[in-house]
């Protein structure tokens, strides 16, 4: 992974275009993963805290086995899956 202080330089040719020399400037900043660094950084998420984590799997644990125990009932046939719109 590239440092925030990483710098790209590239100097133009003799005959070269601006084009060729944007091309080049492009793929020498992806080689160091900077433009991948800059896109991962874009949004800023906090890292959840351990109980955060532990709470909301348990929850989806309880929800899977709510789920799982109605089909067992056959109140909830599986085939016919819902799909959520937005």
């Amino acid at each position: 992974m590239a440092e925030a202080g990483t710098r790209v330089e590239v100097r133009r040719g003799k005959n070269e275009s601006s084009a060729a020399l944007i091309r080049r400037f492009t793929r020498r900043a992806q080689t160091l993963g900077i433009v991948r660094e800059v896109r991962n950084g874009r949004y800023f998420e906090r890292t959840k805290s351990k109980n955060v984590g532990h709470k909301r799997a348990l929850v989806s644990k309880a929800r899977r086995e709510n789920y799982n125990e109605l089909v067992k009932l056959g109140k909830i046939d599986p085939a016919a899956k819902k799909t959520r719109k937005r």
